[in-house]
């Protein structure tokens, strides 16, 4: 019994963790409706700067704690400078483009943290008076730890007094509520989602920061709490601070005793949590129902082909790159056959969020799928690379199929996060499965044959591969099937009142974009030689993510630009500097502000107001 109710508070423990970092992130999206991807890196710059902080004046009670407010204080102040500088000029774009701009800005502080603080982990001070341990039941607990779950409630009452005894924390709650009524009503939404930012990233920071005594501080610290937080808000309700404060309970508890009744599953339980709460409460415990859930992409003009010239454009490209080899070294080919490959994945994603209005943030399981469906053939089978690169595309299909029978029955975040479930299921079995997949050790030796062994050769099959696949995206976007799916995404209800199956002609464009994603696995796999985890990590479907927003999610050639711009400004810029992750983060923050519907969609804005504005958009509007 003792050792159980130690377990029960180190649950407690984490819980409070986790409540104080995805309160604040529950509270900037049921404001302002943003995907705020940096706000892992709010919690980890909490944690560098109390760390900074308590070294020069932890020696004290007043000290340490002091740090340790100052440093939530600094990064709130950040959190505030982020929306003023950044978001308040985004608003008016999809909303997707603010998720894109956060992103940037977590590659920025990524390498400010690694410069700053270096890349080395960081010990910190243990709090005055709260080292050691007490004894319970005759066990010892962290006497810390049991601070910590005292200060997460006081947090939690402190929401709750603001949230419902002051004018400000009413208008948060109007603003939550129906943000477009608020602002009729004379709220000033600057102000309000400024504070809100403030609040928001103060509570990461306060998070992070609370940290320092109990585990050391590290340039990884971002991306794995911002995943927790995420899946904290969504079980608990989107914009819920009740609904956050029970799923921060009931995960807590999850992982400190899912070690020791799954101990199999432990990296994937919270996940499978999750998708059991998703499927059985399609809001969370405690979240509502949104009247209108934001799309994807905001509703565009008819698509139309462009006439004959656009037509032929693809062809005329794809001349073009097949004689590339000719004036091309080896090294500017394997570039070039990544960026096809990587063209191929964006465009597969870009059916779902363009078309579909359906946003992924676990695209990758099928592009790690395809990678591992080619190489298993080939390791187990010794499985010629014809038949595993036709195995590849026929894995990630059926993986794509079954996840997404769950997927397409929810919407908005609830999608996303459920995507994101399913594709952490798929790493996990990629990870632990050792005899299969060879855990992370990866699976070697997937090379091409002698044939194809030439960078040239094995260059043009991908083209030819990957070409025709971005052609059949293209024509299905053309077809009745793209606007079909279009329809669904500008107004389900409509839709369905003249007689659509939205849902099903949704889950055949997830089978469908996993199916390519798949096929792009499979080249990947025989172009490295090698397949790992890794390649269904969360960091891979972010990446795709910004390749099509950076591309323009209302272009249908958009992802192709945006796969293309970002995997060689990320190569280029890697061959400069240690520090590209800042230098890409400003060029994606730059890009997002200069064309806010994207480099493909500016591109067409210009075109439509020169001589030919006349005519038929020569590119395609999704």
């Amino acid at each position: 019994m003792d050792f159980y109710l130690v377990q029960f508070l180190s649950g407690l423990a984490q819980a409070a963790t986790l409540f104080l970092v995805s309160s604040g992130l529950s509270i900037i999206f049921g404001v302002t409706r943003i995907v705020n991807f940096a706000h892992g890196s709010f919690y980890m710059l909490g944690a560098y700067l109390a760390w900074s902080l308590v070294e020069r004046w932890g020696g004290t009670v007043y000290g340490f704690w002091g740090g340790v407010l100052l440093a939530a204080l600094l990064v709130g102040a950040l959190g505030a400078v982020m929306e003023v500088v950044l978001l308040r000029r985004l608003y008016r774009s999809p909303e997707l483009f603010q998720l894109l701009a956060t992103f940037g800005v977590v590659l920025v502080i990524q390498d400010v943290a690694a410069w700053a603080w270096g890349p080395e982990d960081l010990l910190g001070r243990r709090a005055p008076l709260l080292r050691g341990g007490v004894d319970v039941m005759g066990r010892p607990f962290p006497l810390y730890d049991l601070a910590l779950i005292v200060l997460g409630a006081v947090v939690l009452a402190a929401l709750l007094l603001l949230f419902h005894r002051t004018r400000w924390g009413t208008l948060v709650r109007a603003a939550t509520q129906d943000r477009e009524m608020a602002a009729a009503l004379g709220v000033d939404q600057a102000k309000l989602f400024t504070g809100v930012l403030f609040l928001g990233s103060a509570l990461a920071g306060l998070g992070g920061a609370l940290q320092v005594p109990r585990e050391a501080v590290n340039l990884h610290m971002d991306m794995a709490i911002v995943v927790e937080a995420f899946v904290v808000v969504v079980v608990g309700g989107m914009g819920s601070l009740g609904g956050a404060a029970v799923a921060s309970l009931l995960i807590g508890q999850l992982q400190a005793f899912g070690i020791l009744v799954f101990p199999q599953i432990t990296l994937v339980l919270v996940f499978l949590f999750m998708a059991v709460v998703l499927v059985l409460r399609p809001y969370g415990l405690l979240g509502r129902k949104e009247d209108a859930p934001p799309s994807a992409s905001a509703a565009g003009p008819p698509l139309v082909t462009g006439g004959r010239a656009a037509s032929l454009a693809p062809l005329a490209i794809l001349l073009v790159l097949a004689l590339v080899p000719l004036v091309a070294g080896e090294y500017a080919l394997i570039i070039i056959t990544e960026v096809i490959i990587l063209a191929l994945v964006a465009a597969s994603l870009h059916l779902l969020i363009g078309l579909g209005g359906l946003v992924s943030f676990g695209h990758a399981a099928y592009f790690g799928l395809g990678a591992y469906g080619a190489a298993l053939l080939v390791k187990h089978l010794e499985a010629p690379m014809p038949l595993a690169l036709a195995g590849a595309p026929l894995l990630a299909g059926l993986g794509a199929l079954l996840a997404g029978w769950f997927c397409v029955r929810r919407s908005g975040l609830y999608f996303a996060m459920l995507t994101l479930a399913f594709a952490q299921i798929a790493w996990s079995v990629a990870f632990q499965w050792s005899a299969v997949t060879g855990g992370d050790n990866g699976i070697l030796g997937v090379w091409p044959p002698g044939w194809a062994s030439s960078k040239a050769v094995y260059y043009e099959l991908t083209l030819v591969l990957a070409g025709g696949a971005i052609w059949l995206l293209r024509r299905a976007a053309f077809a009745p099937f793209g606007y079909t799916l279009r329809a669904g995404r500008d107004s389900a209800l409509r839709a369905e009142a003249i007689g659509i199956d939205v849902r099903r002609h949704q889950w055949l464009a997830f089978t469908l974009a996993g199916t390519c994603a798949g096929l792009a696995g499979g080249l990947y796999a025989f172009s490295k030689g090698s397949v790992f985890p890794t390649l269904m990590a969360v960091p891979v479907s972010v990446d795709a993510l910004v390749m099509v927003l950076m591309g323009g999610i209302q272009t249908v050639t958009g992802p192709v630009v945006g796969a293309v711009v970002f995997q060689l400004l990320e190569t280029e810029v890697m061959r400069l500097t240690e520090y590209w992750r800042l230098i890409l983060g400003l060029i994606i923050i730059a890009l997002v502000l200069a064309f806010p519907d994207g480099i493909v969609g500016f591109a067409r804005r210009l075109w439509s107001r020169g001589p030919s504005s006349g005519r038929a958009d020569a590119e395609e509007s999704a």
